[in-house]
């Protein structure tokens, strides 16, 4: 099964973007995601949902806001609180991965194949078929 990465943003507003298809994708919901790493002694966090193909498609769509989140374990930003409390409604909790910064990939792509790579290693998401 083919997985990709569809980047929203940084922001608040891409945070919401992430709630609402979370929201009205309940039905397609696999699996929470959030990826911590670290850069220059920051640490930050990425959210990203996969959801379930649509149909008779194989694509598994990953969506993911990319290192925009200042982490603390101890006190949770306010969009890590809406993104938790918004899988925590589906029953479900997300899963926290810690990996490597982005910035030491040459290009993006290289990077979410890293990633892709991890969460089939740990079966978060299915191997390709």
């Amino acid at each position: 099964m083919p997985q990709q990465f569809i980047e929203l943003g940084e922001g608040y507003g891409d945070v919401y973007e992430l709630l609402e298809i979370v929201r009205t994708n309940q039905d397609r919901f696999h699996q929470a995601f959030i990826l911590t790493s670290t850069k220059e002694e920051k640490k930050v966090a990425s959210l990203a949902v996969a959801l379930k193909p649509v149909g008779e498609s194989k694509f598994m769509p990953i969506y993911i806001c990319r290192e925009g989140i200042p982490f603390n374990e101890e006190q949770p930003s306010q969009r890590q609180k809406l993104f938790e409390e918004s899988i925590k409604r589906l029953d479900r909790k997300a899963v926290v991965v810690e990996i490597k910064h982005s910035s030491i990939f040459s290009e993006s792509k290289l990077f979410y194949q890293y990633l892709i790579g991890i969460m089939r290693l740990h079966h978060y998401i299915p191997a390709l078929t």
